[in-house]
């Protein structure tokens, strides 16, 4: 059942069933005892007409009578109704007078029927021979408002029963809940970069302190796993940055040598390529930083628009140089919680992803656009663009798109400008401009 896929709505499911099953148990319980009451009253009335009816001969009113006078003075029988009438419908005797004349066979009346001191029950009417009629009437109520206090009962009994099963589902509903919000909580802040956050344990003990218990062991897990990748390659990126900045100082001197004027462009290339080397590793120890989450602790408010602005005017020249033209378009005034230092790397970043990727003449525009719940900040350019079945590649490390590699860069732009967002509880897409790439990264905002 698809509709039934949330906590709330198999708990209505369940209220739902257990409503219609108590309302037709009651029902059938209600239908069940009124139907054995009239089937008992009606098989004692039918053996007193019998006895009545067989010891009288047919059409004899005085015996008939008498036995009526009789059944009328035994306290067995001081509860039932006889009533003898001749066939013009006239009252002979007996201890009941009917306001009109019952069917014949087995009937049931009610207080509406205006039988004097009865309230509910069933009528036998049989032929007494002779054209005499013989009615024998019993209640079903034992007492009067019998029925009116049994009714109250089984609203007691089944309004009881539901009162506890919907106060029981309330508190299991509302553990469940507390504890799926326990795990929410956890796994938001995991992913913010919180990753000694762990699920509260019971003391107590039970199957949720078990789950929690085995849910923390597995994070625990999971964490030690990434330490242990993270460790590896920040520690083959912090080994490598040594040997690469010796080298590197090592060519800067050979370069200054007269001997090696000769070589000079060679040298300078590979001056180049180490810078390059150096600056991939610097990239991803940047990855490495931002993805542990220690930056949230310096988190202030700040106006991204004006970031924007003061980048835009920063930039502008430096695009200008490789012929591009940047523009910053709208940013409406908003606020959000952030690092300023690391949302100005983010845009550096993306601004040289469109400097490098696209051809002269390029128009890349800056944007912040504020939403209900959220600000967001896009970089568009009319270039070549990103066919949308690179894109995930595209993001992640070292996720060059041209397989010869001969382009500039790491491939290293993109993940950061994604860690940034990631660590702001943000997110960053990449979407198709028409033509062209637009990169958008969507902060929450802080409402004023």
């Amino acid at each position: 059942m698809p509709a039934l896929r949330s906590l709330r709505s198999l708990t209505l499911a369940f209220l739902g069933a257990l409503f219609l099953a108590i309302s037709l148990t009651g029902i059938a319980t209600y239908s069940a005892i009124h139907r054995s009451i009239a089937e008992l009253v009606d098989k004692r009335i039918a053996g007193l007409s019998e006895d009545i009816l067989s010891e009288s001969p047919p059409g004899d009113a005085r015996a008939i009578l008498a036995h009526l006078a009789a059944l009328s003075r035994d306290r067995d029988t001081a509860d039932v109704g006889f009533a003898l009438t001749d066939a013009q419908g006239r009252w002979l005797g007996g201890n009941l007078r009917l306001p009109w004349p019952l069917p014949q066979g087995s009937s049931t009346f009610t207080a509406n029927d205006g039988i004097a001191g009865l309230t509910a029950g069933r009528a036998l009417v049989r032929d007494a021979g002779h054209g005499l009629t013989l009615t024998l009437i019993a209640e079903t109520d034992p007492i009067d408002k019998h029925g009116a206090a049994r009714n109250r009962l089984y609203l007691f009994g089944f309004g009881s029963i539901v009162a506890i099963v919907v106060a029981g589902t309330i508190l299991f509903v509302t553990l469940v809940s507390r504890r799926i919000g326990e795990v929410q909580e956890t796994a938001r802040a995991i992913i913010n970069g919180d990753m000694q956050r762990r699920l509260p344990v019971d003391p107590s003990g039970g199957a949720f302190a078990e789950q929690a218990t085995t849910f923390n062991r597995m994070l625990d897990r999971i964490a030690g796993l990434m330490a242990e990748i993270s460790n590896v390659s920040n520690d083959i990126a912090h080994d490598m940055r040594t040997p690469l900045a010796r080298l590197r100082s090592r060519l800067a001197l050979i370069a200054q040598r007269p001997e090696a004027q000769g070589l000079s462009d060679e040298i300078a290339e590979t001056i180049a390529q180490c810078d390059a080397l150096l600056a991939m590793f610097a990239a991803a120890l940047r990855i490495a930083e931002v993805e542990g989450g220690d930056r949230r602790a310096g988190f202030a408010m700040l106006d991204p628009g004006q970031l924007l602005a003061e980048f835009g005017e920063m930039m502008a020249p430096v695009a200008a140089e490789s012929g591009h033209e940047l523009v910053v378009g709208r940013h409406d005034a908003v606020l959000i919680e952030g690092d300023r230092q690391l949302l100005s790397q983010a845009l550096i970043n993306l601004v040289e992803n469109a400097l490098r990727h696209t051809p002269a003449g390029t128009r890349i525009a800056l944007e912040l656009t504020a939403k209900d719940d959220a600000a967001e900040l896009s970089v568009r350019d009319n270039g070549p663009g990103i066919a949308p079945e690179n894109r995930e590649r595209a993001l992640r490390r070292f996720g060059r798109l041209e397989p010869s590699r001969n382009r500039a860069g790491h491939g290293l732009g993109l993940p950061l400008a994604d860690a940034v967002a990631r660590l702001h509880q943000g997110a960053l897409t990449l979407g198709d401009a028409r033509p062209g790439l637009i990169v958008t990264i969507r902060l929450p905002r802080i409402r004023a």
